[in-house]
């Protein structure tokens, strides 16, 4: 049992190895093509790329495709039938069309 959690750990640990290599090599080679020549910013070396993508990944991502980030998030806001029935009435108007007749309940 304890060979099989040490394989699997192993093999992780090598998934993300390569995942941080491919993906640093990738910012490594899209930087030095572009961003001196475009900005006239110094090319950097991989482990800066690295650290660049990292820098980002924590910046603007976080691990939100890998199961985390989400606790923090409030759910999805719902307007309630008669808030959206306001909502569209004020969207009618205020682009020029004709506001709804006011509809009377069935039996009055």
């Amino acid at each position: 049992m304890r060979q099989r959690w040490a394989i699997r750990i192993f093999a992780i640990a090598l998934f993300a190895l390569i995942v941080i290599a491919g993906f640093g090599q990738a910012v490594f080679q899209l930087w030095n093509m572009l961003m001196p020549e475009i900005f006239g910013l110094p090319k950097i070396g991989f482990w800066q790329a690295v650290q660049l993508l990292g820098l980002s990944w924590i910046l603007f991502g976080g691990w939100r495709g890998w199961g985390g980030g989400r606790a923090w998030r409030p759910e999805p806001w719902q307007m309630t039938p008669e808030q959206r029935q306001k909502f569209r009435r004020g969207m009618r108007q205020g682009c020029g069309f004709q506001p709804e007749p006011p509809q009377t309940e069935p039996g009055a």
